[in-house]
């Protein structure tokens, strides 16, 4: 969500009527109105099993075709969003995708083919995109997404959790890819010895003994700039905790850590290890933040790249610039 508002608000400063959509889901719409979007909300995320699935996601594509039939938008784009992209190409929308997730399998077979721009960072070896019969434009930036609003970035929140504080971002076990999986609340609690641990959970909240559960919304950008550790599975919020030079362990579940492979060369704090390591990890980059400044302002932020695309085809195709539609 934050990386819409960010498109957003650069296309808006541009000329261009944008309105960002998501699906019901208690990560992204929290998080909207915590950024004061105002966000479409069309679908719902149900995970509960294959069908399910494939339910909401065919009930999500009609809507989507009700809500933009008669104003068609001449531009949509999405971080991999499979409805969106299939509407899109059924109304001969041009389409821009950003990518960041080389092993989500699914989601690329059923978008890259179909998109016109594929936006995503150099750490991404090409033919990792290339595979999926993509007939449209790749175009790599020397940077990743989360730089699209932590450069320039101030914590909107201050949190008193205790020190030190470490934060621990549950698996996102319900997710397709993710095929091998472990307890992130039995790996919350082995690190409570070391700190105050604070757990952020996906999908349901529960009192965990000796772990912090907030009850409420919380800013995960504002939180790891404030943590000493964040440990995870190598998601966003790995990389909004490195980026602020707040240490962040990976548990090595994915083959593909193509991006936070490239943060760690760079220099940013980003450690990759096994499940049965992160104890002794923890103890050792517990509290090692530092300035990373310098390293940040040299990253390329694909909301520049974004926006010259839409300029681009601005130019080609006469933009009215009176209804640009962001589709997520």
């Amino acid at each position: 969500m934050r990386y819409s508002v960010a498109i957003a608000s650069r296309l808006r400063e541009m000329g261009y009527e944008v309105i960002v959509t998501t699906r019901k889901h208690p990560d992204t719409v929290p998080l909207a109105r915590f950024l004061k979007e105002n966000v479409l909300v069309v679908g719902k995320y149900n995970p509960k099993s294959f069908l399910s699935r494939l339910r909401e996601s065919i009930r999500r594509q009609l809507s989507f075709c009700k809500i933009f039939g008669k104003a068609i938008p001449e531009v949509a784009i999405s971080h991999g969003s499979v409805d969106q992209m299939r509407v899109a190409f059924g109304l001969g929308i041009p389409t821009i995708i950003t990518v960041d997730t080389p092993y989500a399998d699914a989601v690329h077979r059923l978008t890259l083919p179909l998109a016109d721009y594929i936006v995503a960072s150099k750490a991404l070896p090409r033919e990792t995109l290339q595979k999926y019969n993509v007939r449209g434009k790749i175009i790599q930036f020397d940077g990743v997404d989360e730089v699209a609003w932590i450069s320039g970035f101030e914590p909107l929140v201050k949190y008193n959790f205790g020190r030190p504080l470490i934060v621990v971002r549950e698996l996102e076990e319900k997710a397709v890819y993710v095929e091998k999986k472990f307890s992130s609340v039995a790996l919350a609690k082995s690190l409570t010895s070391l700190g105050k641990v604070i757990f952020l959970p996906r999908y349901s909240r529960r009192s965990i003994k000796g772990v912090i559960v907030p009850e409420g919304f919380i800013d995960s950008a504002s939180l790891v700039a404030q943590a000493d550790l964040f440990v995870g599975a190598g998601g966003t919020i790995t990389r909004e905790a490195a980026l602020q030079g707040t240490p962040a362990i990976v548990v090595n579940l994915f083959q593909e850590q193509y991006v936070n492979d490239y943060l760690a060369e760079m220099g940013f704090p980003i450690f990759k290890t096994e499940l049965a390591s992160v104890f002794e990890l923890a103890k050792r980059v517990l509290g090692s933040k530092r300035d990373v400044s310098d390293l940040l302002a040299k990253l390329e932020n694909p909301v520049d790249v974004i926006a010259n695309i839409v300029s681009g085809l601005g130019q080609k195709k006469n933009l009215k610039k009176s209804f640009f539609s962001k589709l997520q």
